[in-house]
């Protein structure tokens, strides 16, 4: 059976998943939801009602570190996206949930929600919140991910993982609200996110979600 991936594309969690099955190579059907519109029968699939979720063999998952695990298991034959050393591993895990939980309410629910989703719902952006989270909350954040890429070429292990991956999806929606790492500040991690999403599983999805972005922005 075919996987299904729900969501909708501007949002990391689901791009995180996308990419994360790109890296694998595993074929899937993409279906739309709308977070802040899913239909009433979503619940059957996430009874949180969040994005992404995911569909396979008549399995439902939800949560997008829930599904990559998934993935990573399932599909053992597919390039490995976890370390195999157990200290490389949980630090890899413990990225992925700084980037859910620490940076994502900052890059995403701040500045890009603001900047974005705002934009579309017709709402003003609460530019005076953006500012104390560029100016007093996002600068630690980027320091101790400045010393975890510091002179490494990836930020768990020795391998492209989704520790990158994860921290990565949430610098694709900084970006989309018109916000970038200070190269002179912090130039290993603006590097390194550069370099993770100029990779062509990071590059094909945000190309057309640039270009969806720039109208919006612009209109």
């Amino acid at each position: 059976m075919a996987i299904k991936l729900y969501g909708a594309a501007l949002s990391p969690f689901v791009r995180k998943t996308r990419v994360f099955l790109a890296e694998k190579d595993i074929p899937f059907e993409s279906v739309h939801v709308d977070p802040f519109n899913a239909p009433e029968d979503y619940s059957n699939i996430n009874p949180l009602r969040r994005i992404p979720a995911m569909e396979h063999d008549g399995r439902l998952l939800a949560d997008s570190a829930v599904i990559c695990a998934y993935l990573e298991r399932a599909f053992p034959e597919t390039p490995a996206l976890y370390p195999m050393d157990a200290a490389d591993y949980a630090h890899a895990l413990w990225l992925e949930k700084y980037a859910d939980y620490e940076l994502a309410p900052l890059t995403t629910f701040t500045v890009f929600r603001n900047r974005v989703i705002m934009k579309l719902m017709g709402k003003p952006s609460d530019e005076e919140r953006i500012a104390r989270a560029l100016t007093e909350k996002l600068p630690p954040h980027f320091a101790y991910l400045e010393s975890q890429i510091k002179g490494r070429e990836w930020l768990a292990g020795e391998q492209f993982s989704i520790a990158d991956i994860a921290v990565a999806s949430q610098f694709a929606n900084f970006a989309h609200g018109g916000e970038h790492l200070d190269p002179q500040q912090y130039p290993s991690l603006a590097a390194h996110v550069d370099k993770v999403l100029s990779r062509p599983s990071f590059s094909a999805l945000l190309e057309r979600e640039n270009s969806f972005v720039a109208k919006l922005r612009g209109g």
